[in-house]
């Protein structure tokens, strides 16, 4: 449960009446972008307010005619939703902050240079792409729309594209049963090969912009004895 000191307030207002709840605000976030959260850690109090400063709670009666009910988690739920979020400007800073990052990892994942064998963008050169473009991050909009929005905006800065590339792996005999579910997780094996000195040939379908992460990956779990070669296109 979120502390009273670091809880924010979420307000809307209806038949003239104000209704508050003291939430947590990352949590609060992520319900109103359609996350499903738990509300034992999202709300510092559980209680419906008329005034959550003064600690003036608002009535059954209120409560019943606006919402039909007066369980606080299904209004909680529903003025996040339809409300607004009191963010104080260092919390919006802080979240902008985290968003930011989230976007240009996600671009430098999934992204490539179609204009340099599609090879990956690094994330400080998206970054700097973004400012050039004027970019601004929402703290209420999803990280997913954002990406589309912040894609757009540079395209016309530097040549970028989503792109799913395929890569050749080598995991040693010595290394490939451990390693195998690491890559089954790491992306879609489209096709594979057993040798008879128990090495693994595979080749993994997955973002075009990781590659060095999956290179770190693989001279990890093989102590630096695997491979990993781009694949076909």
């Amino acid at each position: 449960m979120v502390s009273l000191d670091e809880a924010v307030t979420a307000r809307m207002e209806s038949h003239g009446t104000r209704f508050e709840v003291l939430v947590d605000p990352d949590l609060a976030l992520a319900l109103k972008n359609g996350d499903e959260v738990d509300y034992d850690e999202l709300l510092a109090i559980d209680k419906i307010f008329k005034d959550a400063s003064r600690g003036d709670e608002a009535s059954d009666e209120m409560m019943k005619e606006v919402f039909d009910t007066t369980n606080p988690q299904e209004i909680t739920d529903t003025i996040i939703k339809e409300g607004d979020i009191q963010l104080t400007s260092e919390q919006r800073k802080r979240i902008q902050e985290q968003k930011k990052k989230k976007v240009i990892n996600r671009i430098a994942r999934n992204a490539v240079n179609p204009q340099q064998n599609d090879a990956p963008h690094p994330p400080n050169r998206i970054e700097k792409s973004m400012e050039e473009a004027g970019v601004r991050i929402d703290p209420f909009v999803s990280v997913s729309e954002q990406v589309e929005e912040a894609l757009d905006a540079i395209r016309p800065i530097i040549p970028i594209k989503f792109k799913q590339k395929k890569f050749a792996v080598l995991i040693p005999g010595e290394y490939s049963g451990p390693a195998y579910g690491q890559m089954q997780s790491f992306g879609k094996i489209v096709d594979e090969e057993w040798q008879e000195d128990g090495s693994w040939i595979g080749v993994i379908k997955c973002p075009g912009g990781i590659k060095k992460e999956l290179e770190n990956l693989v001279a990890e779990i093989t102590e630096g004895k695997g491979e990993v070669k781009a694949y076909g296109d």
